[in-house]
């Protein structure tokens, strides 16, 4: 069954008796890791019994195959229910999946995490229809829900406008970056009765977030060196290449929006307060050149090329890394001169 977004909360708090195996994907891998801590925090009485929770990686599985019925029937020692947490799900193991729905052994609940699955993915498909499955999507926070896990995570301290706009346009691609963030936020205001934007820029203004959006800019304005340099200092802090391509697939659909208003005659200014979260002051200038330097075409096969080389990264075999800084240097060569 698929979770809808409003059911998900309650789901994690008390997932249903009879559901068998449990699928959490999307592009938040840190959501993802959340959520599966939720669901087994709801199904065990103690989550570090190694007895009750046990591990597999989805090569183990499709190596042997058996190892998947093995550990859905192994018994706690200490009693209770098992859970069988899968990691690096695909669509790989959509038949050892449909074999284990069709007829379950033992009690156990499996619990899958996987990055992001299109609507043709088999894997999401099978959870999405089985009645002994549900699929939990992940798609990352924004507007009110990054919103409020902004305000619960500084309460009870008072938040400038500026200051709220500026964390909600760098959070929120990925939850534990967000939280982790977050902390370091409350900790540095520790005594204050307000955060302002200072104490924001000064806090988080050396975070990763922070680093995948130079990137994107970098590549949006050509400026190979400065690109050059972002990557090397990502590539050192373990951003993943799948998420520094689509950080910059976020910016050039950005970019397409509000150059779509710009040719149909709205000017620059109005066509920027479209943009949901507002682009932050300090890089107004520089988007709104980037827009104008871009035409709709152009940032119509950047999309299409950030689209498929993400894909490759995932499926080629080739190293994901070389895929993403070719990809990026491409487009930053490209950038202002093509129609």
């Amino acid at each position: 069954m698929k979770i809808a977004p409003r059911q998900i909360d309650s789901f994690l708090q008390s997932p249903d008796p009879e559901t068998r195996a449990v699928l959490v994907y999307g592009r938040d891998a840190g959501q993802v890791h959340e959520r599966l801590a939720s669901l087994i925090a709801a199904v065990l009485e103690d989550p570090d019994d190694p007895f009750c929770l046990s591990e597999l990686q989805a090569a183990d599985i499709r190596k042997d195959p058996a190892r998947l019925v093995e550990e859905a029937s192994a018994l706690a020692l200490t009693g209770g229910r098992r859970v069988v947490r899968i990691l690096s799900a695909s669509d790989a193991l959509t038949p050892s999946l449909r074999d284990f729905l069709a007829e379950p052994k033992g009690e156990a609940l499996l619990l899958l995490g996987a990055d992001e699955l299109g609507p043709r993915s088999t894997l999401r498909r099978l959870f999405e229809d089985d009645k002994q499955a549900a699929a939990v999507p992940c798609y990352g926070d924004e507007g009110a829900g990054l919103e409020r896990i902004i305000r619960e995570a500084l309460h009870p301290l008072e938040i400038d406008l500026d200051a709220r706009s500026y964390l909600l346009n760098h959070l929120g691609g990925d939850r534990l970056v967000t939280r982790r963030e977050l902390e370091k936020l409350k900790l540095y205001v520790e005594g204050n009765e307000r955060v302002t934007l200072t104490d924001v820029v000064e806090s988080i203004g050396d975070s990763s977030t922070l680093t995948l959006e130079d990137i994107a800019f970098a590549v949006g304005q050509g400026a190979r060196s400065s690109l050059e340099e972002a990557l090397e200092r990502v590539h050192l802090e373990g951003s993943s290449p799948v998420a520094i391509l689509r950080a910059t697939s976020h910016h050039f659909l950005r970019l397409h929006l509000v150059r779509s208003h710009m040719d149909r005659g709205e000017n620059p200014g109005e066509a920027l307060k479209t943009l949901k979260p507002q682009v932050f002051f300090k890089r107004v200038p520089a988007f709104r050149e980037q827009a104008g330097r871009w035409s709709l075409p152009a940032l119509g096969r950047a999309l299409a090329l950030l689209a498929e080389r993400e894909v490759a990264c995932k499926s080629s075999g080739l190293p994901a890394k070389a895929i993403c800084d070719r990809t990026l240097l491409e487009l930053a060569t490209r950038s202002g001169k093509e129609g």
